[in-house]
């Protein structure tokens, strides 16, 4: 994982509990610039994805972005922006998954 120094490439899975796709859509599509607009991510911007499950057909939402640093994730539990945003999700999710990426080579 990233030292607290790095930016901290993320992977967000968001799963919506049914019927609440587009309300939690529209809570993802703010994420982001809230994280831009305070400090806490890199300014290349998030890459947010639609996702339909090819077995179940169920939708769900990716976003990949990267924290400003190591230590980002835990100062945004604190700043009242970001806890708007993450609060409201709440209602609207069924299952959250958090993953740091870290680039390596496929090749042998």
């Amino acid at each position: 994982m990233a030292d607290a120094g790095n930016p901290v490439l993320t992977h967000v899975t968001y799963r919506p509990k049914k019927g609440k796709e587009e309300e939690l859509f529209a809570l993802v599509k703010k994420h982001w610039p809230i994280l831009k607009q305070i400090g806490l991510s890199t300014n290349e911007p998030a890459q947010v994805y639609r996702a339909t499950d090819k077995r179940s057909g169920a939708v769900y939402f990716i976003e990949i972005f990267s924290w400003r640093d190591g230590k980002a994730s835990d100062l945004a539990h604190q700043t009242p922006e970001v806890m708007a945003v993450w609060e409201t999700m709440g209602p609207v999710l069924e299952g959250l998954e958090l993953a740091a990426l870290e680039p390596f080579s496929a090749e042998a």
